[in-house]
């Protein structure tokens, strides 16, 4: 069957790859590894750029890399959200007598990749592109949408599922629902080093 896959890229990321060897993630081989017997004619990841932390001063240079990967790939869309960041004041979960019971922290927050997954997954079924969509997301913010894909436009929906607790409601509502394993994940990494049209490029060395 004609297929669209749809990626949460930061839930892909927090739930499966985020403290594992396997950042390096081909996501068409993934999608081709779990799916074989589907027709895949386009894959979109969804995320945004990061910027630089005193913890982490190399990811945005890491990202860029990887969206470099990814760009090699065929029939494949990258849509970018943004990053969100403020101070706010939050409440001590353990607070101390005689001290504040609260803290400003900087909080940051990604902002748009759900609502351009879900836009884009609604405007594909609506024009006809997919006979089937795939889901990458253990997020029960896209239950309304693919709900509606299901029961308006009857086109079944699968859910992969990067998260290692179960999504109650998409579990219960898609086509079809399971979690991608570790194992799956480490046989689908890009080579090191890769080619584009700019040259030769490599794995960040930091992951």
């Amino acid at each position: 069957m004609k297929t669209y896959v749809y990626v949460d890229g930061f839930n892909l990321y927090f739930g499966s790859i985020k403290g594992t060897p396997n950042k390096w993630l081909n996501i068409r081989q993934l999608c081709e590894t779990l799916l074989p017997r589907n027709q895949i004619e386009c894959i979109k990841y969804f995320t945004a750029k990061v910027g630089a932390r005193p913890s982490n001063a190399s990811a945005p240079v890491n990202q860029e890399a990887y969206l470099r990967a990814l760009r090699t790939l065929p029939k494949f869309e990258i849509h970018f959200g943004h990053f969100l960041t403020h101070t706010v004041r939050m409440p001590l979960a353990h607070p101390v007598a005689g001290h504040p019971n609260t803290v400003e922290v900087i909080k940051t927050e990604e902002k748009g990749s759900d609502v351009n997954l879900a836009t884009q997954l609604l405007n594909d079924a609506h024009l006809g592109r997919f006979e089937v969509a795939i889901v990458v997301s253990g997020d029960s913010d896209l239950l309304g949408p693919v709900k509606i894909v299901m029961n308006e436009l009857k086109k079944p929906v699968g859910v992969l599922n990067p998260q290692q607790r179960t999504c109650r409601v998409l579990s219960q509502q898609a086509t079809f629902y399971r979690h991608i394993r570790q194992g799956v994940l480490a046989l689908c990494q890009f080579p090191s080093p890769m080619t584009d049209a700019a040259g030769s490029f490599h794995k960040p060395p930091t992951w």
